[in-house]
């Protein structure tokens, strides 16, 4: 399995990015698809998750701001984040995990919250 995340930058506090995960290779139709992120000097932290059956989870920091969504035809992902704060920073990395729970990761891309 291949991830090819896109969408990452810097933007001001307050503002919106859109990330993009698109997955290739032996896709299974049952899978979870998600985002998580590492900030320097912190652990990678699970930020959202969705399932084949649009079942989803958020990291309580970024509910009611970021929203995941899968297109499945595409095997593509999207992480759409509002309101972003400077303490969102991190590296964000694209997470498919199969159905034997094996997971595969994105190289991960930049996203900066700052004036």
């Amino acid at each position: 399995v291949h991830l090819v995340e896109s969408g990452g930058g810097l933007v001001q506090p307050g503002g919106s990015l859109r990330l993009s995960c698109a997955a290739s290779g032996s896709i299974f139709s049952i899978n979870r698809m998600g985002w998580y992120r590492q900030a320097p000097g912190k652990e990678r932290e699970l930020v959202a998750v969705i399932r084949s059956g649009d079942s989803t989870n958020y990291a309580d920091s970024v509910k009611g701001r970021f929203t995941i969504s899968r297109d499945n035809a595409k095997n593509t992902v999207y992480l759409q984040m509002d309101s972003l704060k400077p303490e969102d920073t991190a590296v964000y990395y694209c997470n498919y995990r199969d159905p034997r729970s094996v997971d595969y990761w994105g190289q991960g891309t930049q996203v900066t919250v700052s004036s």
